[in-house]
């Protein structure tokens, strides 16, 4: 009853809002548009629609906004105004009662605000689906007064999270029993996916481990600043991180004319993306321009600024070995070797014809290449691999969903930036590079260093076990010779029976023929 609810509650939003007026409008046909105005009738809509849609998005909540995030970075895809309005859900949703956060600060610590923070700004410096963000001054182990940023969950979340997921799932199930295309989908092992990434969001400790585990990663790169940790200062509910000084990567204008090298900041941007993929198998996965900003300051001039790992994405070796492999014979256009792996992955049947699939691949990707982003459009190109895959009944891979979303945001993000941006070429030298670290010489060194505490651990071990084994009496197989023969010789007893009456039996027709024509000659 409570997922038939929260669907009625839905549906009723969108009519409450004018979605529905939305959608049929923007198909400019006759027809629907009469019927778009008779269902307006009596309802008062003088909202503008990007406003109107993003307060649907809004009073929805947290699934719906950040879908909502996802395409305000796509402005290929939507009307600007439309795509104006969405910006707003990145770090503009609706703040909740700052006494509300104070509190759950207070219960989390079991101290009062003042006692936690030298200083606390009471007024959230950003606002998003999930938390909110205040700034703050907190005194260290050492004594030394730091500049943080505080983020307190918004409360409510898990009870309207499960809800959606819940009827997210339901109708997966639909899909996964009606629909022809739904063994291959697996619409719910995609929800799963999606679920536990949801619910990992809601417990601030992941996230902090994630930011601790991406600033490692990314140290020595000189691309992207990741906040640290304050650890002491941090609950499932409250996560405090260095304070970051930076411009929202969206304000375009504003880093050009401070002296930021945008195409630079493109291509690097590209660059932090695969590494973070192929190199680390650990990446961002919430990459919209809320949660990426640029720093001007002297010493970190023109780096990344990244914030938000709630989301992040991880990777197999299989898989990143796989994609890098696919991503590098794409680039070649080796379309041969894409649908090879393809098959290779058990991704598509076996039975699969490789130059058919070969053929498909070619004439999805090949009009696209030599062309700078703001000719091409990765949305575009999965969707006509996703009609292909019908054809091929390709299996969805529900762990790669999330790597899907990201490199759409890529695109929107890099699209934004340099529009002339070649992804291609940008990308190709990277992954070649990698694909040679990962199978070249520089491979066998890492491994052989990696292994070198076992080795030098086995190998005192060696001439005491090289001794013991030499000490050791011959085992006695006498036993296990004598039944082998004998079985042997009741092997060669029955071979020779099953000879002898064929044989035998041969002889006799052969017996039978010549006493009946002697018979009939006489």
């Amino acid at each position: 009853m409570s997922r038939i609810f929260r669907g009625v509650t839905i549906v009723w939003t969108c009519l409450s809002y004018g979605l529905d007026e939305l959608v049929l409008n923007s198909f400019r046909n006759p027809v629907l548009s009469r019927i778009a105005r008779f269902t307006n009738f009596g309802r008062k809509l003088d909202a503008p629609r990007g406003q109107r849609l993003r307060e649907a998005l809004e009073s929805l909540g947290p699934i719906f906004v950040k879908f909502g995030q996802v395409l305000s970075t796509r402005r290929d895809l939507m009307p600007p105004d439309i795509a104006d309005e969405l910006a707003l859900l990145q770090d503009r949703v609706p703040p909740f009662d700052p006494n509300v956060a104070v509190e759950t600060i207070e219960r989390s610590f079991r101290k009062s605000v003042d006692e936690v923070f030298v200083s606390f700004d009471r007024v959230p410096i950003a606002s998003a689906s999930i938390a909110q963000v205040h700034f703050a001054v907190i005194r260290n182990r050492d004594g030394v007064e730091r500049d943080v940023a505080v983020k307190v969950l918004r409360p409510g979340m898990l009870g309207v999270i499960d809800k959606d997921i819940a009827l997210m799932r339901m109708m997966a199930g639909w899909v996964e029993k009606l629909s022809s295309d739904g063994k291959r989908l697996k619409p719910m092992q995609v929800v799963a996916e999606f679920d536990n990434y949801l619910h990992d969001e809601l417990d601030l400790i992941k996230e902090a481990a994630n930011a601790a585990q991406l600033r490692r990663n990314m140290d020595g790169l000189n691309l992207v600043e990741i906040p640290e940790v304050f650890w002491d200062f941090c609950h499932p509910q409250v996560l405090v991180m260095e304070r970051m000084n930076g411009v929202p990567i969206n304000q375009v204008e504003k880093l050009r004319n401070a002296g930021v090298d945008i195409p630079k900041l493109a291509r690097d941007g590209v660059t932090i993306f695969f590494t973070q993929v192929f190199r680390d198998g650990f990446f961002h996965a919430d990459m919209h321009p809320g949660n990426i900003q640029v720093s001007l300051e002297p010493e970190t001039f023109g780096r990344y600024i990244s914030l938000d790992f709630g989301i992040v994405g991880s990777l197999t070796e299989f898989d990143k070995e796989y994609l890098a492999q696919n991503f590098t014979a794409f680039f070649r256009r080796d379309y041969k070797r894409v649908a090879e792996l393809h098959i290779e992955s058990g991704w598509v049947p076996a039975t699969t014809r490789v130059n058919e699939l070969e053929s498909a691949i070619r004439s999805v990707c090949e009009p696209y290449f030599d062309r700078p982003l703001k000719e091409i459009s990765l949305g575009m190109v999965l969707l006509r691999l996703f009609q292909t895959s019908r054809r091929f009944q390709v299996e969805i891979q529900p762990q790669l969903v999330l790597l899907q979303k990201t490199l759409l945001n890529i695109e929107g993000l890099g699209r934004q930036l340099d529009p002339e941006l070649d992804l291609w070429s940008t990308a190709k030298p990277f992954l070649e590079k990698w694909m040679l670290d990962q199978m070249g010489p520089k491979r066998v060194w890492r491994e052989l260093v990696s292994q070198a505490p076992l080795y030098a651990k086995m190998l005192p071990q060696l001439p005491r076990l090289m001794h013991d084994y030499l000490q050791q009496k011959p085992k006695d197989y006498g036993r296990e010779l004598q039944e082998l023969l004998a079985e042997q010789k009741r092997t060669n007893r029955l071979l020779q029976r099953i000879v002898y009456g064929g044989v035998g039996f041969v002889l006799g027709l052969l017996a039978m023929q010549i006493l009946m024509r002697m018979r009939h000659f006489y």
